[in-house]
């Protein structure tokens, strides 16, 4: 764990230079300035699946044949320029710190926040890999925004499971298949789940599913890219 002195001394360095184009930040600017922010993409998607579309819609036609488990899914933008490098520095350039000024962004988003927040778990061996659950760092950004409770250890991941990356949908429907439990008890009814990209859903659906089976009745996922599914 660092030290706050120590947390002071990143953030100084970090406010120097952008993020993206690594250019001098003017004053006001934090982490990105203007003109790298202004790029983020914003495309329409469907608030229930988070598939992009022509607008902004509350259901699309995929939602219509199959509605995933889940009540709302809030984000950021596509797996493309510039989220998918800052996913990439967070993730596997140990700029874990990233994950505040992402998770605030999308929390911009948040129209109706959960009262409880709880981050997709890593499994012990591959957070001890890893250093950090980057999903737990971005749900506690998240929660101080939207005044929630974070829960991180809501849930634990019980299997080792394989890296999803390059799995088809059934195939990572298979590979998570009982892979979690949830720990947390006593929940109110409307829950969110964290995770820093959804590709097919398999991770959040199994997560949502256990939530329904104790009683919770809303479920949205919070998360900062959004890929289409492999076939």
């Amino acid at each position: 764990m660092l030290s706050p002195s120590s947390l002071r001394s990143i953030f100084q360095w970090t406010n120097q230079q952008c993020q993206l184009c690594h250019l001098p930040l003017s004053p006001g600017e934090r982490v990105w300035c203007h003109h790298c922010l202004a790029s983020f993409p914003q495309p329409p998607y469907c608030s229930h699946c988070g598939a992009t579309t022509l607008l902004p819609v509350s259901h699309c036609g995929q939602c219509l044949t199959s509605p995933p488990p889940w009540q709302r899914l809030y984000r950021l933008g596509e797996y493309d320029f510039p989220l998918r490098q800052l996913i990439h520095q967070l993730k596997f350039g140990k700029k874990f710190w990233l994950a505040q000024p992402l998770g605030l962004l999308l929390a911009q988003q948040i129209d109706e926040p959960a009262p409880v927040i709880l981050p997709v778990p890593l499994h012990p061996l591959r957070r001890l890999s890893r250093g950090f659950n980057q999903s737990n760092n971005l749900a506690r950004a998240i929660a101080t925004s939207t005044d929630s409770r974070c829960l991180p250890h809501g849930f634990c991941r019980i299997r080792h499971t394989k890296v999803q990356k390059q799995l088809t949908k059934k195939e990572r429907e298979k590979n998570l298949y009982q892979a979690f439990i949830l720990k947390a008890k006593q929940l109110p009814d409307h829950i969110a789940i964290v995770d820093d990209v959804v590709t097919t859903g398999s991770t959040v659906t199994e997560l949502t599913h256990l939530l329904q089976n104790e009683g919770v009745k809303r479920v949205d996922i919070y998360c900062i890219c959004y890929t289409p599914a492999m076939k």
